[in-house]
């Protein structure tokens, strides 16, 4: 075996000497926070990368979500699903809402849109949906019936940088879309976050709201938090965003390794392309059948760990069995079959632009044991 340990993702890093170009820049500026020149300057090439209208940045990915519940006044139940990270439900939690889940559907392992209106009480206002994996949700479906009950949109696209549809950016879906720049994400900014809106009074408000809800030196429009990211990161930022698309292309050729080897292999299913998507290839999530592949996916699991290969069980177990919300009627199994199913057969196979041939190679000979 060899002795090197091949993690289920690597940070992209910016060149060294180039950031320290920048933060020579800062230092002499002595202006390391508040909305400065870098701040600006992510936004903006965010905004054009993202094909999106406007973008508030945060300092990390959680707060983004937070923030969107505040900002749309969001009360009551807000429908979200069960198989994410906890980061998604959390926020809902902290905002004095009561999250009900919805079961997934198999082949995007985003929220189901037909199991969303049987779950629709006078009291929900908000649906969260994720698009996990970078794979789309059915966003349109979604949105089609929150128009219907009047509700709002908060896309968590945590997992979905990049990501297109037929040349549209899916990150313009919904009242607004979060997204991470934590360091394990495709794109990162060692942490960080953004929210995605649609014009330029929402996003002032998002701006004032991330700054203790300060509109002025002297005024204070609404009870805000402190989460503004700071000039270091988003100098790191600006960096990374000129390789991203080169780190992507690599994830992209170890995806492509992947599937070529596991095409034929009784029991083990992954997620193809979609058309007309432009795909991130964030993470490479592989579903085991314990009876057709002859070992359950703990044992797979564990005996790539015992060989120094780190996939991750994501995501398991589901939020809603957890001990803050396995109280709720939503959370019951029974209402979840689906997301119980693949909960318990996931792992998500190492994928990051540092991973050599020779490496998949490596992991592949374990799973086609």
């Amino acid at each position: 075996m060899s002795d090197k340990q091949i993690t289920v993702t690597s940070p992209l890093l910016p060149d060294r000497e180039e950031f320290g170009q920048l933060l020579k820049e800062i230092w002499d500026s002595k202006w390391i926070t508040n909305n400065g020149q870098f701040h600006k300057q992510l936004e903006k090439a965010l905004c054009e990368y993202l094909k999106v209208p406007f973008i508030s940045l945060f300092t990390n990915g959680t707060l983004p979500l937070l923030t969107a519940l505040q900002a749309l006044r969001i009360t009551g139940e807000v429908i979200t699903t069960p198989y994410s990270f906890v980061a998604t439900t959390h926020s809902i939690w902290w905002n004095g809402c009561k999250p009900v889940f919805v079961d997934i559907e198999e082949s995007t392992c985003g929220i189901d849109p037909d199991k969303i209106e049987a779950a629709i009480t006078p009291k929900t206002t908000a649906i969260m949906p994720v698009s996990c994996y970078g794979k789309p949700c059915k966003m349109d479906e979604i949105q089609a019936i929150a128009d219907k009950y009047g509700l709002k949109v908060i896309h968590d696209a945590a997992h979905a940088f990049g990501i297109e549809v037929n040349g549209e950016s899916w990150l313009n879906k919904g009242d607004m879309a979060s997204l991470s720049f934590h360091a394990t994400k495709v794109y990162n900014t060692l942490e960080g976050g953004a929210l995605v809106v649609h014009d330029e009074q929402t996003k002032k408000r998002i701006d004032y709201l991330k700054n203790f809800g300060f509109a002025g030196e002297t005024e204070v429009v609404a009870p805000g938090i402190n989460s503004k990211m700071d000039e270091v990161r988003a100098a790191y930022g600006l960096l990374n965003l000129k390789q991203v698309d080169e780190a992507i292309e690599k994830r992209h050729q170890v995806a492509i390794q992947y599937r070529e080897a596991l095409r034929d292999v009784k029991g083990v299913r992954y997620f193809d392309d979609m058309p007309g998507v432009r795909h991130n290839y964030s993470y490479f999530p592989i579903f085991i059948n314990a009876e057709e592949y002859g070992m359950t996916r703990d044992e797979l699991y564990f005996k790539l760990k015992e060989q120094g290969i780190l996939g991750r069980r994501y995501f398991y177990p589901l939020i809603s069995t957890f001990s803050t919300y396995r109280g709720l009627p939503s959370a019951a199994q029974e209402n979840l079959p689906v997301a119980t199913k693949i909960a318990n057969e996931v792992i998500c196979l190492p994928m990051h632009h540092e991973l050599g041939k020779e490496d998949v190679e490596r992991i592949l000979k374990i799973i086609l044991k």
